[in-house]
């Protein structure tokens, strides 16, 4: 028990912070009385003050300098893995902890994707990256190898997009390093169920102690479209999601009343969009909109389960600053940012609304990339990111199967060479009339 090291990857958020807590307290129950020196437990959000340290590689040297003498493992898992420490023990047990490992429940690519830079084109399934649902181990040979690499070598990547695939493309070095080692007792079955009970670690089975779903009433959504998409994207809308918004403004540059869309005065740009969305935010403090709790703003080709979103966020506090959606980075490495990817729907508490237009944070130009600037303006407030994995920046496509198979997803973004209608009824659609039993109303509560 004294050489694993176990490592929380926690987020500052306090609906965060109080998952990382309990799931620290339950590891540290479960060894209680079994050894004087318990395992160490890290929360992530603890051990710097960088927001970009979530991206663990530049934390590596320190893990390396704290623990490399006494410890043979840094085990790192997420707030919801369940963990049964001694099913591990004996799993970590077959492994030569002298050597180089890198363990975990191996995800991979059905098709290249975009979201991994079309990487291992010609056979997307060869390269395999850890579920980090599943926890995930390095033995220490390898952290203290990283670690002086990490030193030595400056990080190159300028975005941060899936970290799991870029943290095992790192360890891999091009062939110079260890691949992904399967451990079939590392799982994401639900706690308790027949299939987990040989793994060391399983997925929660009941859902986190939250109040009742946030209320219609209580979230704005604002839908960012343009002139040329009226008719091709907005129907998609109108067919899958929009019914779930009490209240909801599509946002144009030009006027159609049909729709209808609002012209906001901003010009339509190419890319970027960045105008568009800080007039969006002005709006949703002005008189001209309901005075509503949460802010949700998507494109016109993000594809949203608002019942789901509404049972997430009653996790969250709409009277603190919260920032919530699928979390990328920017030059994490040389002092960066982390930011919401605009696709996968970004979502505001109306404080955090308060604070970003209170600072005067501003679009340097109109095409600039709203995300990012929203982002560097967070950074700057020292506000911190909300990671769900729920959000999706790309199509189902997109992501490894196994990885959608253990999630509810909140929402998908992109049309291409996709049917988005027969998209949202088959992940995102909440009609249990069409469902053919009650279970996945059920597993969808639970895993929520």
């Amino acid at each position: 028990l004294r050489e694993i090291v176990f490592v929380v990857q926690s987020q500052r958020n306090s609906f965060h912070v109080r998952q990382a807590e309990e799931r620290r307290a339950d590891l540290l129950k479960q060894v209680h009385g079994v050894t004087e020196k318990p395992p160490a437990v890290l929360l992530l959000h603890t051990l710097s003050d960088n927001e970009g340290d979530w991206s663990i590689l530049p934390l590596l040297p320190y893990l390396s300098r704290s623990f490399g003498k006494n410890s043979s493992w840094i085990v790192f898992l997420e707030e919801e893995t369940n963990v049964k420490i001694f099913t591990l023990l004996q799993v970590l047990a077959k492994f030569p902890k002298n050597k180089e490992w890198f363990l975990g429940k191996p995800l991979h690519d059905e098709e290249s994707t975009i979201i991994h830079h079309y990487a291992f084109a010609e056979n997307p399934s060869v390269f395999k990256y850890p579920d980090f649902a599943a926890a995930w181990a390095l033995s220490m040979p390898l952290v203290v190898r990283l670690a002086n690499k990490v030193r030595d070598e400056p990080l190159k990547s300028d975005f941060t997009i899936d970290l799991k695939h870029e943290i095992a493309l790192y360890i891999w070095d091009g062939g110079n390093g260890p691949h992904l080692t399967a451990v079939p007792e590392l799982c994401t079955d639900p706690e308790g169920s027949p299939n987990a009970q040989h793994c060391a670690t399983t997925l929660r089975k009941d859902p986190p102690l939250c109040e009742e779903p946030v209320k219609k009433e209580d979230i704005f959504v604002a839908v960012k479209t343009c002139r040329k998409f009226h008719s091709e994207r907005v129907p998609v809308i109108k067919k899958t999601w929009e019914k779930d918004a009490l209240f909801l403004e599509y946002y144009s540059d030009h006027a159609e009343p049909s729709i209808p869309t609002i012209n906001l005065g901003v010009p339509n740009t190419e890319r970027g969009h960045c105008g568009k969305t800080f007039a969006i935010l002005q709006r949703f403090l002005s008189s001209a909109v309901p005075d509503t709790k949460w802010l949700v703003i998507v494109d016109d080709d993000t594809l949203i389960s608002l019942p789901r979103l509404r049972i997430l966020l009653s996790c969250y506090d709409p009277s603190a600053p919260v920032c919530l959606g699928e979390r990328y980075g920017y030059g994490l490495s040389q002092g960066g940012y982390s930011y919401i990817t605009g696709g996968g729907g970004m979502v505001f508490s109306r404080e955090a609304v308060v604070r970003l237009l209170n600072s005067g944070c501003k679009c340097y130009s109109n095409d600039a990339p709203d995300d990012m600037v929203l982002g560097m303006c967070l950074n700057a407030l020292g506000l911190p990111i909300t990671h769900s994995p729920l959000f999706h920046q790309a199509r189902p496509e997109d992501y490894s199967k196994d990885l959608l198979a253990h999630q509810v997803p909140i929402s998908f973004h992109k049309h291409w060479n996709i049917d988005p209608v027969a998209v949202f009824n088959k992940w995102l659609r909440d009609d249990w009339r069409t469902n053919t039993s009650d279970e996945h109303n059920e597993k969808s509560k639970t895993e929520l």
